[in-house]
């Protein structure tokens, strides 16, 4: 078969030897067929379903059309390749998912489709346009399949009016940008999932670059565990750690306290959890700010003096009868004076954090005003871990509580991005950190309503709680080398998406599938190169040249465990 700059010659017929699987099962002779000149015909559908359908393909076809200068043509038949179905005066597009060799017929291929969309043809061209996902007309059996050429996937994929960013260019092509639907991907949340080493924080940081660069005034909250992206939003963000966060210990509501300052467990926990409750709530109406309101419970965010507390819990203490322990009241009282002599935890239980701060403290972290810099990094890295939770708990429930109280405001909506997730919303809803899962996964469910957005980055979405990860909207997905995470990204993947799963472990570095709501249809992203001073610091260690270099051991052990000793960087 002539095959002419990757396409067939108008006017050209299938070869006659084609053969095709007929209703009985036996092979017969394919009739000769012509096609017009942007159509390259490969084979025929053969059993439709109301999500896929499954193909005979002529391997030669294929084997011909291989050489072709046209990537998306050159792709044509292969796992992951678009092919185009004509139905009426519309072009159905679907996504090859699997392939295997037919039985009964030399050079024929059986493969399976999963629908993507539909678009018109234009009469004089031929071409797609007005590409829309989901289908409205199915193909019959012995419709005829052809492969999408590049200029068909730049119709399918082209942006729209609508407010996008782009990340990547489309696979295989060369020049086809693929875009994410700001609106859409913030509107109903995403996720960006990945295996260390895939390039999982560059890709966070182009993501979250481009929407800044696209919204100079927004409202960005990144959780950052790592210290890795301070050095990524240096110019663009507002920088946060230990140092200059001064979180005040009085924004924590009731269950934040106890996760805090009860160390109890079992039936002792709820006696405990009581006594501070009552002694919070006095401690609280001792500001002046609680003259004259109605409504004061142990979660208003009032602040008060730890010394307070820790004389209101003295005072209980006295009026106890005999018979009544007093082991509670020094437990509570205890672990409230060893927090508040720990210099690690100054930067929450600080003496200095008792003004009432809060309108300056959540507009430094909201960026409220922005000033061109709308995204706040909290490096977290150096919270102790016994209350790092906690900590994340707080900064989720002060984004949710603003988002509601400020409804007949005008509207901020705000982002939280949460690295390494699953530390905060686990499968296991047992133990201590329930009071961050919890609102995590309330945001997950009803942060759009509110205009909270919640982007949650993970390496190991099967340890995410259940349904979290299908509340999220679009999904991004780089390599995952587990199985068990493929398969849990796989039920949470939109239907007519499923066959990209399959390609998630063979991906190379810098590339992911995204599907859901930010993307026309699910695509696949050779990610953009980002610049040297935009990417995060989460280089790994080059073990074969770091371990040549020697001399000066002794003046590191010395200044490393100064720094360790006095628990500072």
């Amino acid at each position: 078969m002539d095959v002419q700059g990757g396409g067939f010659g108008t006017g050209e017929m299938m070869a006659a030897q084609q053969v095709r699987l007929t209703g009985g099962g036996s092979v017969s002779a394919m009739p000769t067929v012509q096609h017009g000149r942007d159509e390259l015909l490969i084979g025929e559908v053969i059993e439709v379903s109301g999500a896929s359908a499954r193909l005979l393909l002529d391997a030669t076809v294929l084997a011909n059309l291989s050489g072709s200068n046209d990537p998306a043509v050159a792709m044509a038949g292969q796992v992951g390749a678009q092919v185009k179905i004509r139905v009426g005066s519309v072009w159905l597009l679907g996504s090859i998912r699997d392939q295997q060799l037919h039985e009964q017929g030399e050079s024929l291929i059986l493969a399976a489709i999963d629908f993507l969309g539909e678009g018109d043809e234009e009469k004089i061209t031929g071409r797609i346009h007005n590409f829309r996902r989901g289908v409205t007309r199915f193909p019959i059996p012995g419709g005829q399949v052809y492969a999408a050429t590049s200029s068909d996937l730049k119709q399918i994929y082209a942006a729209d009016e609508r407010a996008h960013v782009e990340i990547g260019t489309i696979f295989p092509t060369r020049d086809i940008r693929g875009s994410l639907y700001v609106d859409a991907l913030l509107g109903k949340h995403f996720a960006l999932l990945g295996s260390t080493g895939t390039g999982k924080s560059t890709a966070v940081a182009l993501v979250l670059h481009k929407i800044c660069e696209l919204a100079p005034q927004g409202h960005i909250v990144m959780v950052d565990p790592h210290g890795e992206y301070s050095a990524a939003f240096k110019g663009s963000g507002a920088l946060f750690d230990v140092d200059n966060l001064a979180m005040p210990y009085w924004l924590m509501n009731f269950e934040e306290h106890c996760e805090v300052f009860i160390t109890s467990e079992g039936r002792e926990r709820q006696g405990d959890c009581d006594i501070l409750a009552r002694c919070l709530l006095q401690a609280r109406q001792k500001n002046r700010l609680a003259e004259g309101m109605s409504k004061i419970t142990v979660d208003s965010p009032i602040p008060y003096l730890l010394s307070d507390l820790l004389s209101i819990l003295q005072n209980e203490m006295g009026k106890l009868d005999k018979a009544t322990s007093s082991a509670p009241f020094m437990r509570i009282k205890g672990k409230i004076e060893e927090m508040r002599a720990d210099p690690r935890y100054n930067f929450m239980f600080s003496g200095m954090l008792v003004a009432d701060t809060m309108t300056s403290f959540l507009g430094k972290i909201f960026r409220l005003p922005s000033d061109g810099r709308p995204i706040s990094i909290i490096d977290v890295s150096g919270v102790p871990s016994d209350i790092t939770g906690v900590v994340v708990a707080v900064l989720a429930r002060l984004t949710f509580d603003y988002a509601i109280w400020s409804r007949g405001e005008p509207q901020r909506p705000i982002m939280l991005v949460c690295e390494e997730a699953h530390r905060y919303i686990p499968s296991k809803d047992q133990g201590q950190g329930q009071a961050v899962r919890k609102i995590l996964e309330r945001i997950a469910k009803e942060g759009r309503k509110y205009g909270v957005s919640l982007g949650l980055i993970t390496q190991r979405p099967s340890d995410l709680a259940e349904g979290v990860l299908s509340q999220c909207g679009t999904i991004i997905s780089m390599r995952l080398n587990n199985e068990r995470d493929q398969q849990y990204v796989k039920a949470a993947m939109p239907e007519g998406s499923r066959g990209f799963v399959d390609s998630i472990p063979a991906l190379r570095n810098r590339e992911c599938i995204v599907c859901g709501e930010g993307v026309s249809i699910p695509i696949r992203l050779q990610l953009d190169t980002l610049e040297q001073d935009k990417r995060p610091a989460s280089n790994d260690p080059l073990f074969s040249s770091l371990w040549r270099d020697t001399g000066g051991e002794v003046e590191i052990l010395d200044r490393v465990v100064k720094r360790w000793r006095s628990q500072g960087r």
